[in-house]
């Protein structure tokens, strides 16, 4: 079996996936050291790939690597900070930390927008009510079926330009004036199929008992001895990247100039469990495509 075939960690329990996505985007956030960044950047980039395959591989090579170096070109022509001056342009100095910390702040970007596609595939809308239905209800739904209405959208979309096209009033027929008003017409009837769609969707709940105190939620996620093992695990690498950045360890100083600590012995155990922390579902994909080919071995 091919590893990018097979997605294991999203058979975990929704509250392992949740917890972990969590926690990575929200460290990818706040801890701005470079051997951090450097590791949540290819941990979110190798798991994009094993998850999306080659369509990934041409996102982030296409539109974030110009991304990528659109930050890091523009920050320093609107951030002046710093003390040590490059050169001048139009008077205003360029400085080597405002050009640093564009590269940090480009990485952080450009690892969060990974993040959360990888968090798109693998948290799904009956994941999200799972999660959140008996706290927040309304909330949860929303989410839900706002995820769920956008590919719906694309494929309505698609099926509105065919038969506009076979009438020849598709956004490539006629003038710039008849494309226009195709471009409307089709953007119109989208629209109307939407508000149809979300009636009939609120009839179908309604009748299902949406709503009526006392209505029970079916479920197929259970809390098993393997989930609360990786929960556990997972909870001591938080703790610990957590003290590290109590610490003072998991970032640095950039304005007005650029200060890091000096790495020691403790700074080395934080980057391993980091490592272990970001990879956690690389890990598991490995091992259980690993295991999988042992299985297939001894048929």
């Amino acid at each position: 079996m091919d590893i990018k075939s097979y997605n294991s960690f999203s058979e975990y329990h929704p509250l392992v996936n949740f917890l972990y996505f969590t926690v990575v985007i929200m460290f990818s956030m706040i801890f701005q050291h470079p051997v951090l960044l450097v590791i949540s950047i290819i941990s979110s980039f190798s798991y994009t790939i094993i998850l999306n395959g080659i369509k990934a591989l041409k996102f982030n090579l296409y539109f974030l690597l110009p991304m990528l170096f659109m930050v890091i070109a523009l920050n320093p022509l609107f951030s002046h900070q710093g003390m040590t001056i490059l050169f001048y342009i139009d008077n205003k100095p360029i400085t080597f930390e405002s050009f640093i910390y564009g590269i940090v702040t480009a990485m952080v970007l450009v690892t969060m927008v990974m993040w959360f596609s990888s968090y798109n595939k693998v948290i799904t809308s009956d994941k999200i009510i799972y999660l959140f239905s008996k706290t927040i209800p309304s909330i949860a739904l929303l989410i839900s079926m706002t995820l769920s209405f956008v590919p719906k959208f694309k494929v309505q979309l698609k099926k509105i330009r065919m038969s506009q096209r076979n009438i020849g009033r598709d956004i490539n027929n006629g003038n710039f004036y008849e494309k226009a008003k195709h471009g409307c017409r089709i953007i119109s009837i989208l629209i109307m199929w939407a508000l149809e769609n979300g009636v009939q969707t609120a009839d179908s709940m309604r009748s299902r008992g949406y709503g009526l105190r006392g209505r029970t939620h079916f479920s197929l996620y259970k809390m098993d001895k393997r989930d609360k093992l990786t929960l556990s695990i997972m909870g001591v690498l938080i703790a610990i990247c957590m003290l590290g950045y109590l610490g003072g360890k998991n970032t640095m100083q950039f304005y007005p100039y650029i200060q890091m600590k000096k790495i020691e012995v403790i700074d080395y155990i934080i980057y391993l469990t980091y490592i272990i922390l970001v990879f956690f579902p690389i890990i598991i994909e490995v091992v259980e495509a690993l295991r999988w080919r042992l299985l297939k071995s001894k048929i």
